[in-house]
């Protein structure tokens, strides 16, 4: 039905209700069928000319009754209320009285035939009356409004595959009721029970405040089930359109390993990245390209992406001028390596940065065990090329990204970023430029990352391979260590070491038994296999050893470690000879300097 036959009904079938109220009205108050007298008649037609004139001005012909709610009976209770408020004017001004009884029973016939015709139009045009037995039915947790939402919304889809049979919500006055016509049929803890009574085969999680900790719950009591778990898109996506309400996601590990989101201090990012120019080393990978992600988003002069591989540089320049349009950020590519000195000292010399943020590095722990060299020329050497570069042109703040293996290291990468940390530290107190690290642990969904491993294990069957069922790690999401860093920047005074408070530690096993539940399937299924801890392992991760941890926050969920030693002339003189050294000899000397096993007349005290 086109607007314009919808309007003629509507328009049609309300004077026959207005016309039907007054004169009914007529008959209930004086009890005569003599219903048709003047003062009737200007009143009828008073009251149906402002019905019509009041239901354009709230646009109440424009509404689709067949989603309905409180706001559509506001809006008839006031062109209602409005109509007969007239009537009663126009009543006092032509016959000198009111006639009080005959426009209450008509406000009330009026409001109930007005009413009762859009809930009879709604019944009739409603989909929930075509119900599909071949939908899957489907459990929805959380009776809030979002989850009331997606009720709606699937409730009134004819096209969905989804059925919803019931909530699961906490609140125990919601509980036994009905939304929507669906029942509230427990909390949280009973719905193993409540999937197996009521046949589920799929649940949604339509929560959007929970917390990691309160969804993990959930997954948890979900996992006890055969039924499939997904969960509601991220709301900001809700709200900017991306997806709607019923395109719902499956549960990512990202989502119960993550953190609560850290709050940025904006005012100070973009006093220090707004129309600055910002470089960004290894800008293709997965850190690197994040941060260009978060920079972008506080609008620079100009974004210089630097990186060794073309194929990553393009991939990220193209995504981002896609997200900028029409914006009048400046995006420079350069593909070069951080081992050629000269070439950074050019880059740097040409463009002139505000801020360097130094993601690139080798972070293969097993990789750089087998080539010790390399990781020198790369975490080590790489790093002293951009920060002399930057030190000599200039470079308000120079951010390092290192990373947890740098404490008490007992690998060759661990050792690596540990000596650069140590270099740049020295190098802060010789310099205008703001040096500064920032130190976090595994990210999830990072190249080196373990999950891409076992999704493939998973794929392929299993078995998942763990190097040791009490192996722990730290883990944070791809954003929050980009975030991380660049709030590090604006509160750099130079010298710190920033760490993030990671919470607590998560243990591998756990990881891979949450990943194959994810994938639908079980651990028996999949299995686990045990590998045994490689070369430059370690059981679990420090982020500071426990005596260098300052008690206070500078900053919510971030430290900075307090004073420790560095040994400058050792790293000089390991630099000079490291090529002439076996690889073994050089994993020695790498380990016993970032361990500071050495002693030295030229220790320098300088905060980490």
């Amino acid at each position: 039905m086109t607007y314009l036959q919808r309007l003629s009904l509507f328009f049609l079938a309300d004077s026959c209700i207005v016309l039907t109220a007054i004169f009914f009205s007529r008959f209930l108050v004086d009890a005569t069928t003599n219903v048709v007298t003047i003062p009737i008649i200007i009143t009828s037609l008073s009251i149906l000319l402002c019905h019509h004139i009041f239901s354009f001005f709230f646009k109440l012909y424009k509404k689709a009754w067949e989603y309905a709610s409180i706001g559509e009976l506001v809006i008839i209770f006031k062109v209602v209320t409005f109509s007969i408020i007239i009537a009663a004017l126009l009543q006092k001004i032509v016959f000198a009285e009111i006639y009080v009884r005959l426009l209450a029973v008509t406000w009330a016939l009026h409001i109930l035939l007005i009413g009762g015709f859009r809930l009879c139009w709604r019944m009739c045009s409603d989909p929930v009356k075509n119900k599909n037995i071949n939908k899957t039915r489907t459990l929805i947790i959380g009776a809030g409004s979002a989850g009331t939402m997606v009720a709606r919304q699937l409730l009134n889809n004819r096209d969905a595959d989804l059925f919803p049979v019931g909530f699961i919500d906490d609140d125990v006055y919601k509980q036994k009721l009905h939304i929507l016509g669906v029942p509230v049929v427990g909390g949280v803890i009973s719905i193993k029970q409540v999937v197996k009574q009521l046949e589920i085969e799929n649940i949604i999680i339509a929560i959007p405040s929970l917390s990691k900790k309160e969804l993990n719950i959930i997954f948890e009591e979900c996992t006890k089930t055969s039924a499939k778990t997904q969960i509601l898109p991220m709301l900001e996506d809700l709200v900017t359109g991306k997806v709607s309400v019923n395109h719902f996601r499956d549960v990512q590990v990202e989502d119960l390993l993550g953190r609560e989101p850290i709050e940025l201090d904006i005012k100070a990012i973009s006093k220090s990245v707004t129309g600055k120019t910002v470089l960004v080393t290894g800008a293709g990978g997965s850190i690197g390209s994040e941060i260009c992600r978060q920079i972008i988003k506080f609008n620079p002069g100009t974004l210089v992406l630097l990186g060794h591989g073309e194929n990553s540089i393009y991939s990220i320049e193209m995504e981002l001028k896609g997200e900028l349009k029409e914006s009048p950020v400046k995006i420079i590519t350069e593909i070069a390596d951080t081992q050629d000195a000269e070439k950074m000292n050019s880059i740097i010399r040409n463009y002139l940065p505000e801020v360097i943020y130094h993601a690139a590095a080798h972070k293969h722990v097993p990789l750089m065990e087998r080539n010790p060299d390399e990781a020198v020329k790369n975490n080590v050497i790489g790093t002293i090329n951009v920060a002399n570069a930057a030190n000599w042109h200039g470079v308000k703040t120079f951010v390092m990204i290192s990373t947890d293996k740098a404490v008490n290291p007992t690998s060759v990468m661990g050792a690596t970023k540990r000596l650069a940390e140590m270099i740049i530290q020295s190098m802060d107190k010789e310099s205008k430029t703001k040096f500064v690290a920032v130190r976090f642990g595994n990210v999830l969904g990072s190249r080196g990352s373990v999950i891409p491993l076992f999704k493939r294990q998973i794929e392929k069957g299993g078995p998942i391979t763990v190097t040791h069922p009490d192996m722990v790690r730290y883990f944070m999401t791809i954003p929050e260590a980009s975030r991380l860093v660049i709030q590090a920047s604006a509160l750099a005074n130079g010298g710190e070491i920033f760490v993030l408070d990671m919470g607590d530690p998560v243990k591998i096993v756990d990881l891979a038994q949450n990943l194959i539940r994810l994938s639908g399937n079980t651990v028996e299924e999949i299995g686990i296999e045990f590998t045994g801890i490689r070369p430059g392992e370690k059981l679990y991760e420090e982020l500071l050893n426990e005596n260098e941890v300052n008690e206070e926050q500078i900053y919510p969920k971030i430290y900075v470690g307090k004073t420790s030693e560095l040994f400058i002339q050792e790293i000089n003189h390991l630099l000079l000879h490291f090529q002439s050294l076996e690889k073994e000899e050089l994993r020695e000397m790498l380990l016993m300097i970032a361990n500071r096993n050495i002693h030295s007349n030229e220790a320098l005290s300088i905060s980490i």
